[in-house]
């Protein structure tokens, strides 16, 4: 019966870090592969540097991400960490009417 005392904190240890530390990151990386693998031709992305684009292919092991209009990017799936919801606040508002231009043709 000694013997299971002296044990007996270093398995408590183990299991405090076993669910403090290794249980949350497995769950945070098979949330990762499933949001890489979620991934399709047209998907608004942030990369884990921060960029944001569209993704314009899709490869075995890569992406290529459309950046700016004409200006794509081979990134590698594991770069990809979210896949963008568009909102209205993303969403470019429609371009305003030019009153100057309106006015001049008045004159």
């Amino acid at each position: 019966m000694n013997g299971w005392e002296s044990i007996l904190p270093f398995v408590l240890i183990v299991v405090v870090f076993w669910f403090l530390v290794v249980r949350p990151s497995r769950n945070q990386q098979k949330r990762l592969a499933a949001t890489q693998s979620s991934v399709a031709v047209g998907s608004q992305v942030m990369l884990g540097s921060g960029i944001y684009g569209t993704v314009a292919g899709v490869g075995e092991e890569t992406f290529d991400v459309e950046i700016a209009p004409g200006t794509t990017m081979k990134v590698a799936k594991q770069a990809v960490v979210r896949v963008v919801e568009p909102t209205e606040s993303t969403q470019s508002p429609a371009s305003p009417t030019d009153d100057t231009s309106a006015s001049d043709q008045d004159h």
